[in-house]
């Protein structure tokens, strides 16, 4: 089979299709998107909630991933777990962990703001161990990376979050066909302000079922997962839940998705 992906250079096109797969295998774990925080909220979807994905390569099954929020007392815990399934491990090995711990007051809206961020990826030779922690008091982000020993502390608004806990307060706001959402998320050592635009309605089927859907495209700068070219669009559902069930970016050869299997939702 893998003389069917060589290329003349003797390095086979599946091994570095499979290094592109990195924007989709980690592809939940990163959803870098974020709102400003002035349009009117929606928050309805279920705490406790879990989903569940496939993640496929051109039809061809790669990893699957999932995504959970949870809340123990006034804390919120966003967990997402993204792993490559044995065949493509062989090849190209992704165990990616991201979680994010929120804290809820009077203060802050919605699912509340993040408070400790941590990335543990492999991702074939790749490997990332970091960490942030925010003090809203002081306006700063702590900075950790474990594996290199480096600290440093950076400058924040006072309205941020993480780039997973971001995504789900998209979830939480009312998003209008042809209208942008211009968001700010620390990532990378940055804060980055990021344009999401709302592009339309549409239909759509996954394993999990027939949907609703509007579609949105974060026009990423991070420096973090999505450094590497290639449009990303997500399907929401169009309803108050807006529940991801599915995600699509382009890579050299054909595209990688990310397809709602099932869950808790």
């Amino acid at each position: 089979m893998l003389s069917l992906f060589r290329n003349s250079n003797g390095l086979t096109l599946w091994h570095k299709t499979l290094g592109s797969l990195r924007s989709v295998v980690s592809f939940l774990a990163f959803v870098s998107i974020l709102l400003s925080g002035f349009s009117a909220e929606a928050f309805s979807f279920k705490i406790p909630e879990i989903l569940h994905y496939d993640l496929t390569w051109t039809g061809i099954k790669a990893g699957e991933a999932s995504l959970e929020i949870r809340q123990n007392g006034d804390e919120i815990y966003i967990t997402s777990i993204a792993r490559s399934i044995k065949w493509v491990s062989v090849f190209y090995t992704v165990n990616d962990m991201v979680e994010s711990r929120l804290q809820k007051n009077l203060k802050t809206q919605g699912i509340g703001q993040p408070v400790n961020y941590r990335l543990n990826i492999r991702e074939g030779k790749n490997r990332k161990n970091k960490e942030v922690i925010f003090d809203h008091a002081a306006l700063k982000a702590i900075y950790i990376d474990h594996l290199e020993n480096e600290r440093k502390e950076f400058e924040i608004p006072s309205f941020i979050f993480d780039p997973i806990s971001s995504f789900y307060f998209l979830r939480t706001q009312n998003l209008e066909v042809g209208k942008s959402l211009y968001v700010t998320v620390f990532d990378s050592k940055k804060v980055w302000n990021v344009e999401v635009q709302v592009l339309r309605k549409e239909k759509v089927a996954v394993p999990a079922g027939k949907f609703d859907t509007i579609v949105v495209k974060p026009l990423m700068q991070s420096e973090g997962i999505f450094y590497r070219k290639g449009e990303i669009y997500i399907w929401l559902t169009d309803d108050e839940r807006r529940i991801p069930v599915m995600l699509k970016t382009k890579v050299k050869i054909g595209s990688v998705n990310a397809l709602l299997v099932g869950g808790k939702y």
